[in-house]
């Protein structure tokens, strides 16, 4: 039995820490197993008179501690596992405490820890309490100075800020000392010491300042580093012309990290990166990587106004800096990759992430009122549906005044600590308008749907549109609140050609009706454009109205939403023993019709090819049957891929290139609509198909190509299949990244052995359950993007990750609490498969020792 219940921290808890720490000193005396920390702070008290100090600290063997120069007696102050309490402080003091930690021997990958040799730290969002005893919690702001001594052997000694003095010693060590002058929370710390290779270039800020720019990565990486400093320098001009936000020191830092937990951490002028989001060429990183490093960089760096500048008064706050950063950078890659193109990638992620969040027992608000373990609430509710919320507020506002209300967001609270109450009032101030209606999306769980019925009156020639809305109860939420939701709509002729441009309807009660005169024809209407609102929509429409809208709508988002509603409506059919074969034939035909649209996108016509994930159709049944689903989506594949063979093998061989190769949009555009005709044409594999399959991934030039060619004969299987992994596997084995997608393409398996496969590779030399990038890369891929094979009957899948959620939670609870999710939507799935997905989750629960990260989660899951 568990003797010992965690507590919750809950917002409505919040206190403000009773002392100002007004400067912080660091003193790093790196050693692998046994570093020594001395840290002074400047104390003082702002809270009740004869209130104790009691400072976070977790892992620490206690040295020494002083006060004004005066130590203490082990009397004189209360040390447990988790903090150091010392009762009777003056109202201004210094204290001096000096610990010693073992960073080898931190599997965890938080606070201070070594990475091939080098020392590297990270802080958020409770890191820093691992590596000296310090007020862990982002409200408390200090100036720090740090000073960092090592072997010669770690040539570089980097912390944030700017670099004051640096030196040899004696005994074959050295020093650095950095100032940061702008004050900072703790989780914002960041120390890097090793052997690195750097790429320097600088930038000339809108004021006429020149900034330091510094990539450090592995030695002999630099070269891939190339496309990250361009990226970073091109965020940093974009930012200054759409947001008036100048970078505010003279040196500005990244580092690429190999074992890392998250993609990237914005420590203040330091950032540090996960590999995988930072090194690119083109035999070694797929498009997808560029777009990402692209964008990761931009958000990272974006944080040092909207969370660095301004930071989170508490972690409850925590989308206060990400989803509006999380806005930013998707701002960013719709201006970097094209606005139509981008929005829909955004909305594919935000589904297959969020939305199934939302749909299971793990929902929670973008706001959530209490947690046990921050770090459970890095999730697609806090990032990517807290920038729609930023979206949305935009979208009401206007331009003008979304603008005016983030410029006074920055004046009023630069320097400080806030929350999103204060946010919100910037924006209301600013506009004029009263905006506590809106603030019900940060405090409300759940995805609203929205239905949308219509009555056209021909002889008025005027049109009325009803829209209403619903929310379905979540856990703690029976009872939800009418959300104010902006419904973009447009008219649209029966031939396609435009009635009426574009207008923000403002859904703020259950329902809502609107009349529009002047209506000519009975219209076609084209709803939720540019999805304007994170909803679920329905309409009255007719089947053939969508036909018109794939065909014909300006909203290019809107266009692949109708291709898309189609392929799910023709899926669910079969899945359901319904088949509609006429109305898949139409399909197909439209979509050889929109394939040869000469205006259109390639980039584009490679999303309409791509039918609706599993995943995403999922969250269109309940119960849901993944088997039946995935041989539904299958056979309109091959009924797809046999329709439009001879047109796809022509775009494939178009779509060729024939130059030096490009990370630009354009010709990664070109390379996605290569890739998904090959995918495509891998559901019917005649000889001529997988001979066209196999030749593409022989003659890759890129990356890009080859894996896309390595996942099509994934899907065909067999002999072309082992052949090419083996041939891949022999090129890549000794670069790390890219023997990470060779793991998590086999994840993928769509074959029966699937399973069987996985269970091999977690056997492979080269698998290594302490690398997150490599774990994520088979365990996570397997669960989270191979459903038909991860919900085998026979509960085999879900026993395999229950029990790596034991093995790696003894050492990362972090990654092993991402693992959870998989199973938590046990109730959504029909009940043979639903009562085995739960009992694993009460194995999991019922262990001893269990972290609080696994034991949240799963507590959650199962009630």
């Amino acid at each position: 039995m568990r003797t010992e219940t965690p507590q919750p921290i809950r917002l409505s808890d919040y206190r403000p820490f009773p002392f100002e720490i007004e400067t912080t000193q660091l003193s790093f005396q790196l050693a692998p197993s046994a570093t020594r920390v001395t840290a002074t702070l400047k104390v003082r008290r702002t809270g009740a008179a004869g209130e104790a100090l009691a400072l976070n600290g977790e892992r620490l063997t206690l040295k020494s501690i002083a006060i004004d120069g005066q130590a203490l007696n082990a009397n004189q102050y209360e040390l447990d596992d988790e903090r150091l309490t010392i009762a009777d402080v003056p109202d201004v003091f210094e204290l001096v405490t000096e610990v010693e930690i073992d960073p080898s021997a931190n599997k965890a990958l938080m606070g201070l820890y070594m990475s091939g040799g080098r020392f590297c730290t990270q802080c958020e969002a409770e890191g820093f309490r691992t590596i000296t005893f310090f007020p862990d919690r982002p409200d408390v702001l200090s100036r720090y100075t740090v000073r960092i001594e090592a072997d010669q052997a770690f040539e570089h000694l980097l912390s944030n800020g700017n670099l004051m003095e640096a030196g040899e010693l004696d005994g074959g060590r050295h020093y650095a000392v950095w100032n940061d002058p702008f004050p900072k929370p703790a989780y914002l710390f960041a120390l890097v010491a090793g052997r690195l290779d750097v790429l320097e270039d600088d930038f000339v800020t809108m004021s006429g300042r020149t900034v330091a720019l510094k990539v450090f990565v592995d030695p002999g990486q630099a070269s891939r580093a190339a496309y990250a400093l361009d990226a970073l320098k091109r965020s940093m001009k974009w930012d200054e012309e759409a947001f008036g936000r100048e970078y505010d020191l003279d040196l500005f830092m990244i580092v690429a990290v190999r074992d890392f937990n998250f993609g990237a951490m914005e420590n203040k002028g330091l950032n540090i990166f996960n590999s995988s989001l930072l090194l690119a060429e083109p035999e070694t990183a797929t498009d997808f990587d560029y777009e990402r490093i692209e964008s990761v960089v931009a958000h990272e760096y974006f944080h040092n106004w909207t969370g660095n500048r301004i930071t989170c008064r508490d972690w409850f706050q925590l989308c206060l800096k990400e989803g509006l950063t999380v806005f930013r950078d998707q701002s960013f890659s719709a201006d970097m990759r094209g606005a139509a193109v981008q929005r829909i990638k955004d909305v594919k992620a935000l589904r297959a992430r969020q939305f199934a969040e939302d749909a299971g027992p793990l929902a929670h608000a973008v706001r959530p009122s209490s947690y046990l373990k921050i770090d459970n609430f890095y999730t697609a509710t806090i990032y990517e549906k807290g920038a729609e919320i930023i979206r949305m507020l935009k979208t009401i506002l206007g331009a003008d005044a979304f603008r005016a209300g983030l410029d006074l967001y920055f004046e009023r609270h630069d320097g400080e600590a806030t929350t999103v109450e204060a946010f919100i009032a910037c924006f209301a101030e600013a506009s004029g308008r009263d905006l506590n209606s809106f603030f019900a999306w940060y405090e409300q769980a759940g995805t609203p749907s929205v239905s949308l019925t219509h009555a056209y009156d021909a002889a008025a020639k005027a049109l009325s549109i009803t829209l209403s809305q619903k929310t379905a109860p979540t856990s703690g939420q029976p009872v939800k609140k009418a959300l104010p939701i902006p419904v973009t709509i447009g008219l649209l002729a029966q031939d396609g050609s435009p009635l009426r441009d574009s207008e923000v309807v403002l859904l703020e009660g259950d329902s809502l009706t609107v009349r529009w005169e002047g209506v000519e024809e009975a219209p076609v209407i084209s709803a939720l454009r540019g999805f304007s609102a994170p909803v679920t929509l329905t309409t009255d429409a007719r089947p053939a109205d969508a036909y018109v809208l794939f065909a014909a709508d300006p909203d290019l988002f809107n266009r692949w939403e109708a291709g898309q509603g189609l392929a799910r409506g023709l899926i669910l059919a079969r899945a359901a023993g319904t088949p509609d074969e006429v109305g898949e034939e139409r399909y197909a035909e439209a979509l050889g019709r929109a394939l040869d649209d000469p205006a259109a996108d390639p980039a584009f016509k490679a999303l309409l090819l791509a039918l609706p994930s599993e995943g995403d159709l999922a969250l269109a049944v309940d119960p849901v049957d993944p088997a039946t689903i995935h041989e539904a989506r299958g056979l309109l594949r091959a009924r797809i891929a046999v329709h439009l063979g001879e047109q796809l093998a022509r775009i494939h061989g178009a779509m060729q290139g024939d130059g030096e190769f490009s990370p630009d949009a354009a010709s990664a555009g070109r390379r996605a609509l290569r890739n998904a005709c090959v995918d495509l044409l891998a559901a019917d594999p005649h000889a001529d198909n997988v001979q066209r399959i196999v030749g593409h991934f022989e003659a890759a030039a890129a990356l890009t190509d080859a894996m896309g060619g390595l996942s099509a004969l994934l899907a065909v299987g067999g002999e072309p299949c082992e052949t090419a992994l083996a041939a891949f596997h022999a090129k890549w084995r000794h670069e790390p990244l890219v023997l990470d997608k060779w793991f998590s393409v086999q994840a993928r398996d769509p074959s029966p052995d699937a399973l069987k496969r996985v269970l091999t590779l977690t056997e492979h030399a080269d698998f290594d359950a302490g690398n997150p990038n490599r774990f994520r890369a088979l365990v996570q891929g397997f669960a989270s993007a191979n459903p038909a094979r991860f919900h085998d009957a026979s509960g085999a899948g879900y026993r395999f990750l229950a029990d790596q959620i034991l093995a790696v939670d003894g050492f990362n609870p972090m990654t092993a609490a991402r693992l959870v999710e998989p199973l938590g939507g046990w109730r959504r799935y029909v009940p043979a498969l639903g009562d085995l997905m739960r009992r694993e989750l009460e194995r999991v629960k019922a262990v001893q020792g269990l972290s609080k990260n696994v034991l949240e989660l799963a507590t959650r899951a199962l009630e």
